[in-house]
This record gives structure tokens, sequence and C-alpha cells, in this order.
């Protein structure tokens, strides 16, 4: 799914706000190359404040020049875990790739564990992630669905295609009935998942309420 229209219907972001050629080349020039899918993001999304009032936080070219610990890491972060356990970055052998793999890095040291295949599906992902966090429209509770309430949610819903793996769980995937609601997923194992959903509108989200409502148990 093309980016902009996620940050307009999740966000309300028409408009966003990219950073700029100068703030990208001082991060090329500190790492030596960047991936160009890294700068086009940036050059769409680089000072878009709005992406990072929900979960956790992007980290922009300008955050390079503002936080010594990033100017100095030999990885380039991408996000950033609220409490800093996990970090999603490119690693730098990797830097040269149009479209690199994104792995997860918890803490300085690692393990790495593999969030995405590819940048483009890691920025997919994680602003759908970010994104519902943030929806105004909402249970305000996690749930607890059991395998019947997927197989409802799969039956139902509209499942988009791009997946956030090792985030906390193994995997999170991501549903929704309209662009402007969404069910996020939360595969913990053994049959047992956790989602959180919400809508941009009322009306999106009474669009969602025709599915979800009565699925799961509130936790």
């Amino acid at each position: 799914m093309e980016l902009r229209q996620i940050v307009r219907d999740l966000y309300g972001v028409g408009q966003p706000q990219g950073c700029t050629e100068e703030e990208i080349t001082a991060v090329r020039e500190k790492f030596g190359a960047l991936p160009a899918v890294v700068e086009d993001f940036w050059r769409t999304f680089g000072r878009t404040q709005r992406l990072n009032y929900t979960q956790d936080n992007w980290i922009f070219p300008e955050d390079y020049q503002k936080w010594k610990n990033l100017a100095e890491d030999d990885d380039l972060l991408l996000l950033n875990e609220n409490q800093s356990v996990y970090l999603a970055c490119v690693r730098r052998e990797d830097l040269t790739l149009p479209d690199p793999p994104v792995y997860l890095r918890r803490g300085e040291e690692g393990p790495w564990e593999l969030s995405a295949p590819t940048v483009s599906e890691f920025l997919e992902a994680a602003l759908l992630y970010e994104g519902v966090w943030q929806l105004e429209h909402n249970p305000e509770e996690f749930y607890e669905l059991s395998a019947g309430d997927m197989a409802v949610v799969h039956a139902k819903l509209e499942k988009r295609p791009a997946v956030l793996r090792n985030w906390f769980v193994t995997e999170t995937t991501f549903y929704s009935s309209r662009p402007d609601n969404l069910v996020v997923v939360m595969d913990m194992g053994d049959g047992d998942y956790q989602a959180l959903y919400g809508g941009a509108t009322e009306e999106s989200y009474t669009a969602l309420l025709e599915v979800m409502e009565g699925l799961g148990e509130p936790i």
C-alpha cells in the first residue's frame, strides 16, 4: 500500500512534511551510503511530527544531529521502541542495497532478529502498527482472540499484505474493513492471539464493530 495513503487515512495527515536534502546528505555522509527507500521515506515524511505522537519513535535525520549516541551507532536506526527495548535497524553492511532487510536489535549489542525482508515492507507494517495506537475511536482495551475468532476476522476483513515480525511477538498482522479502520493482531503462539483496533472516525469504527463486536475477551 502507498505510504501516503496510510498516513492520510489513519493519521489524518494529508500533507506530510519531508526533511531537507541537506539533512539527508549529512546522514549519508556519516554512513557512506543510504538505501534509496529510506531516503524517499525521509524526503516525504522526515519532519511529520504526527508520526511520533504514537507508541514508539521514528528516527529521522534531525535526530542524528541532536543525539550523540545515534551518531556513534554503526547501524542505521529507523524506529525506537518507547523503552528502547527494540531498535529497528538497517545493518551497515546492507546500506548499499536499494531496499535492504530490516532487523530488530535488542539493546545496543543484539541479538538480531529479522523484522521484514525489505525496508518497504517494514515501513508499511510499522506505520500500520504505530497508527492503531492513536486512532481516536477504539474500545480502549486489548482483546484475547481464539482461533475461532480469528476465523471470523479472516473471513470478514481484508488482510493487509505487510507483516511485522519479532516486535515483542513472533508475528503481527493487520486487517481492515475500510482504509480508515484497522485491527492489529499479535500472534502469541499456541493458537492464542491478542488484538487492538480502532477507526479514524466514528463511522469507520462503527463499520469495524460490525465484525469485531462480540469477538474475544477483554484483557
